[in-house]
């Protein structure tokens, strides 16, 4: 029903206190001003994309309340009962999980920015909801540089080709790249990844142009600061916002 209170209210952990949301908020911020101004880089040309997955609509209105303006959801599913509830026009969201075709409508309904983007199959249903109902998607393409076949993402020799192929999508508009490199202990093993990516960007640039590619998605609680140094316009924090929650 809408307007109902989601069902993720049940499943959160639970283990920050009132109020702690605020000053975790502004400690995030904080190391993301520090790690851009490292990388001679003005601290607002990062994005904060606060990852909202299995947290509780309290708990995210306190985000909101900190200046959070950005909600990352990795589910079509969990956003949908979301979005009605949190509704307003200050708030943008992002889809930073995979996206199967048959949500894509609701998915173009819900978001205003999709991150992951791993095949032309998608980006042609994308685009043709798009079409339907009159919206520009935009979008990223998710890359998958680990050489994990368990995630998704398309393989770096891959990305130029489903690029020049998004030229004849009218309604699609392909802002960036994406990626989730393999978990190491040590962020800066992560370096190698984040860097890959971003010169990725910059060949892609190089070569069409017409989609004037912006963003890098990448980053995440544990590794934002390498990321940002290397480039990161979107980083997306769930745990050092929210604490841990449940994994799948």
């Amino acid at each position: 029903m809408r307007g109902a209170a989601p069902r993720t209210e049940q499943k959160e952990a639970g283990t920050i206190v009132e109020g702690e949301i605020r000053a975790r908020v502004e400690q995030v911020r904080a190391r993301i001003a520090e790690a851009a101004q490292r990388a001679g880089r003005r601290p607002g040309g990062v994005e904060l994309v606060a990852v909202s997955k299995a947290v509780s609509i309290s708990r995210i209105r306190e985000a909101l309340d900190a200046g959070v303006a950005v909600l990352g959801e990795n589910r079509v599913q969990e956003a949908r009962e979301k979005v009605p509830v949190l509704n307003s026009p200050a708030v943008t969201w992002h889809l930073v999980g995979h996206l199967q075709t048959n949500k894509g409508k609701l998915a173009v309904e819900l978001f205003d920015l999709i991150h992951s983007v791993d095949s032309l199959k998608l980006a042609h249903v994308l685009d043709r909801h798009g079409a339907n109902l009159g919206k520009r998607v935009r979008v990223l393409i998710q890359v998958e540089l680990g050489g994990e076949t368990t995630k998704s993402g398309i393989r770096e020799g891959h990305v130029i080709p489903l690029l020049h192929a998004c030229r004849d999508l009218s309604h699609l508009a392909v802002e960036g790249l994406m990626i989730m490199p393999p978990f190491r202990e040590h962020p800066e093993e992560v370096r190698p990844f984040f860097r890959q990516l971003r010169e990725l960007r910059d060949r892609a640039n190089d070569v069409c142009a017409e989609h004037h590619l912006v963003h890098l998605s990448m980053g995440m609680s544990h590794d934002f600061e390498v990321a940002i140094e290397e480039g990161a316009t979107l980083v997306r924090i769930g745990t050092a916002i929210f604490g841990e929650r449940p994994q799948d």
